[in-house]
């Protein structure tokens, strides 16, 4: 006789393996650069490299790793964030979304935070488009950078 909790948590794996190879077709990665400004205290100012993929049509992961400058001394950033796309698919024009997710800092002190976020995208359903972020996470934050886009041949969405 088993746990519940174990046939739960078998169920939920099972169904991760069985399905990769669908999600990894219609998966979209984008790859990216992003600048950052927080007013903690001290504030942080931060460039470097995005990373996210698209998991379905309106959900994203993202990873961001920046260096930068904090109270005169250097400083690091590092973020995962789920994002939910109000207008995924717009070849023309901006699109909206929100995201939510961790930060951590290390510099002139170590923290970790919240973070939550709006944005507004450029053509989310091209292969490439600029992006605007403002929220909380760390004090205020601003963000700001390009993504480039990978679609599926054939892509109409998912």
């Amino acid at each position: 006789m088993g746990s519940r909790w174990a046939s739960v948590a078998g169920v939920w794996l099972a169904g991760l393996v069985g399905c990769p190879s669908a999600a990894a077709a219609q998966a979209v990665p984008e790859l990216g650069v992003i600048g950052m400004v927080t007013a903690s205290d001290p504030a942080i100012a931060a460039a470097g490299a995005y990373g996210g993929l698209r998991t379905s049509l309106r959900t994203r992961v993202s990873a961001a790793a920046l260096a930068g400058v904090s109270d005169g001394e250097t400083a690091w950033r590092g973020e995962l964030l789920a994002h939910f796309l109000l207008n995924p698919t717009r070849l023309r024009g901006a699109g909206v979304y929100g995201a939510g997710g961790i930060a951590l800092v290390s510099g002139p002190v170590d923290r970790s935070y919240i973070v939550l976020t709006l944005g507004v995208e450029a053509r989310p359903g091209a292969s490439s488009g600029w992006f605007v972020e403002a929220g909380v996470g760390g004090g205020a934050r601003l963000a700001a950078g390009y993504r480039w886009r990978r679609f599926p041949a054939g892509w109409q969405g998912f």
